[in-house]
């Protein structure tokens, strides 16, 4: 009878792993179950090898070949980007992924007209202010503009990122070295790369309808489970609505 190995079977078919499977085989099923649990979202980049292999305390040719596992399995897919979780989303995962970044943002994807941009500079003075940041000190600084077809119901927002966002939501971090205010900068995945670092969000939302136009503005404070300030957006949009002031608390994934 011919002897089997690990590679004769995928990956998913295997409900139990010993210390005699190979390593690389035993980094791949920790991988799958993190995938599994939503830790990356379908579509999103794994990190690279070097972070994996610090995670995992391994080399980075086992991660190499702990990948290979699952992109022969079909559990990821390689482009020039990176590798990119396949698993199907499962209807139970995320509760952020239907708050959609920035408040104000019309729909799940964008649509033609709508524009948004990063720059790094020194944010609104409010700003500053909401955020913990000294005067003139730079940061993240997101813009959305969007109107519909006839030109009604146009939304403005801007966002401010804090030091603490940027400096533990690597997704965030990475936008520093091209934020040069002219490149489309999508960052509607904003809040569920914060759960993913941990992050419980709580939202402050106020709306309040401004005198003699009929345009409204929204004011969203967002602040992790510690009290550090994450954002603070500033949304104008065309329509008319009495102040309002709701609250609501997201817990950090995992």
């Amino acid at each position: 009878m011919a002897r089997t190995t690990p590679h004769d079977h995928p990956l998913t078919a295997l409900t139990a792993l010993t210390d005699q499977q190979p390593l690389y085989w035993r980094v791949a099923a920790r991988l799958l179950g993190e995938l599994r649990d939503g830790a990356v979202p379908p579509g999103e980049r794994l990190p690279g090898e070097r972070r994996l292999a610090e995670r995992f305390g391994v080399s980075r040719e086992t991660v190499r070949q702990a990948l290979e596992v699952l992109r022969r399995d079909g559990l990821l897919a390689t482009d020039r980007r990176g590798s990119h979780a396949t698993l199907p989303r499962s209807p139970a995962q995320s509760p952020a992924s239907s708050l959609t970044f920035p408040v104000g943002a019309r729909a799940a994807e964008p649509r033609t007209g709508d524009r948004a941009t990063v720059a790094w500079e020194a944010p609104p003075p409010e700003h500053a202010a909401a955020l913990g940041l000294a005067p003139d000190r730079p940061t993240l600084v997101h813009r959305y503009a969007s109107a519909t077809a006839d030109g009604i119901g146009r939304r403005t927002a801007v966002t401010s990122f804090s030091a603490v966002a940027l400096a533990e939501v690597e997704e965030l971090a990475r936008y520093r070295y091209r934020a040069d205010g002219t490149a489309s900068a999508q960052l509607r995945r904003a809040y569920d790369w914060m759960r993913r670092a941990g992050l419980a969000l709580h939202h402050r939302d106020t709306i309040t309808r401004l005198a003699d136009t009929p345009s409204v503005r929204v004011v969203r404070r967002v602040h992790d489970q510690y009290e550090r300030p994450l954002e603070i957006t500033d949304l104008l949009v065309d329509a008319r609505q009495d102040a309002l002031v709701y609250e609501f608390t997201l817990p950090a994934a995992g």
